[in-house]
């Protein structure tokens, strides 16, 4: 099908037209994927899917209808814009709904590496997650494992419209994870690593997952509980991305436009200690999240959301952007079955001047956090509070494993008393280095 693309979204804005619609767009998602897992030395799962979806997107004035369809047959395609112009004339009017400006539609769609030729071949996926989990399992102290697994897909996205755009990128990805137990009883603890990369040459090696995972696991045993106190929290790098998906949200032009926010009020003014710079950059060459335009055919870039700690912008689509009265900054993401809202790309906080280590150094009791749990996270006002484990420290150092505690603060406080490492690694499509933020209270025993 994805050979075809354009000549079936381009049919199909023809007939929607023909229907009596005033603009429309359409959008082509193909997926296949495979997967398997593995578990204590055997194969459980070996699992492939194909799919391929067709959204189409019609405006009456101001008046929008959304239909989708998996079915490609002439009879199925020939009935969706009579279908979506008969919702149109149903569907509530709204004034910020409509196709991207021209003069934002890109013009370029640049090259970005995303896509691995070579699907790997179902006896390699099963020797990856083999290799995982039997790496997991040769720490010594690993008593029982929830299994490896190993990955790979490729999706094709096509965009049409009828002011004339139209688009196409496919990309891939390769994964593979484990989680495995130590201890026994009441005192056994659980932990997992994983990773993924658009080609298998940038791909961590299933050993080293494993063996990761596996002392991930061994460190957690024997844990203690702390007192509640007001202390510094360190957040592994695993867990301080979280914090700059907490920031994204609260900057989402459809949160700002309805006024629910904690940051809504905030623009042009110091939101992180300075010195603390985030990007979104949708262009990273193989980011697990690029794409050369967005999902309304807008042209996207590089952008500094945060600079020297001052917000600079949010994160807009075509819509949001109107209710704003603001332009889009190329943030649409969409489905095929609903409308387009703001999201962003390869999302990363700049590395920091100084080592994890050296970010320590000076503290005399606090808490570094390896693992986070809930959704105690309110964007309306910034409240934070979420069940955590991890270490404590103790004059600078890790003394020992620590489970069983809540972490509160106010996001708009912690932002503001944040401090990053300069370990920065690219492994997923929101990234930061560790990061240590000052007085957050630490609910224990």
């Amino acid at each position: 099908m994805t050979a075809n693309s354009q000549a079936i979204l381009s049919s199909l804005l023809d007939a929607a037209k023909r229907a009596g619609a005033d603009t429309a767009d359409a959008l082509f998602v193909e997926n296949v994927s495979a997967s398997v897992s593995y578990r204590l030395g055997k194969l459980e799962d070996v699992e492939r899917s194909e799919s391929a979806d067709l959204g189409l997107r019609v405006f009456l004035g101001s008046r929008v209808a959304f239909v989708s369809s998996t079915d490609f047959s002439p009879e199925a395609l020939a009935a969706l814009p009579e279908r979506a112009i008969a919702m149109a004339r149903l569907a509530p009017e709204d004034k910020f709904a409509g196709l991207a400006p021209a003069d934002r539609l890109a013009k370029d769609i640049p090259a970005l590496d995303l896509e691995d030729p070579e699907e790997p071949a179902p006896e390699i996926l099963v020797e990856r997650a083999r290799t995982a989990e039997a790496s997991a399992m040769a720490v010594k102290g690993v008593t029982n494992s929830e299994g490896g697994g190993a990955s790979f897909s490729r999706a094709a996205v096509a965009l049409a419209t009828s002011a004339g755009f139209y688009g196409r990128y496919a990309g891939t990805s390769h994964g593979i994870g484990v989680a495995v137990l130590a201890g026994e009883g009441t005192g056994m603890e659980r932990d997992y690593d994983h990773a993924s990369a658009r080609h298998a040459s940038d791909l961590r090696s299933a050993a080293d997952i494993g063996k990761t995972a596996g002392e991930r696991t061994i460190a957690r045993l024997n844990p203690r509980k702390v007192k509640s106190q007001s202390v510094p929290v360190v957040f592994d790098p695993r867990e301080s991305a979280g914090l700059v998906g907490h920031f994204a949200g609260a900057i989402s032009g459809s949160a700002i436009a309805r006024g629910v926010s904690f940051l809504k009020d905030k623009m042009g003014e110091q939101v992180f200690a300075a010195g603390v710079s985030i990007i979104d950059d949708p262009h990273r060459l193989r980011g697990l999240r690029s794409k050369p335009f967005d999902g309304e055919g807008v042209a996207n870039r590089r952008r500094e959301l945060v600079e020297q700690g001052r917000l600079t912008t949010w994160l807009l689509d075509c819509a949001s952007a109107r209710q704003l009265g603001l332009f889009t900054t190329g943030h649409a993401a969409r489905g095929t079955g609903g409308p387009p809202h703001p999201s962003a790309t390869n999302l990363y906080m700049e590395a920091g001047a100084v080592s994890p280590e050296a970010l320590i150094a000076d503290i005399e009791q606090g808490f570094y956090v390896t693992e986070l749990m809930g959704m105690g996270v309110n964007g309306v006002t910034g409240d934070y509070s979420r069940g955590a484990a991890g270490f404590w420290i103790e004059k600078g150092k890790i003394a020992f494993p620590v489970s069983e505690v809540t972490i509160a603060g106010n996001l708009k406080d912690m932002f503001l008393n944040l401090t990053p490492a300069s370990d920065l690694v690219f492994r997923h499509g929101t990234n930061a280095p560790t990061v240590r933020i000052e007085g957050m209270t630490i609910a224990g025993a």
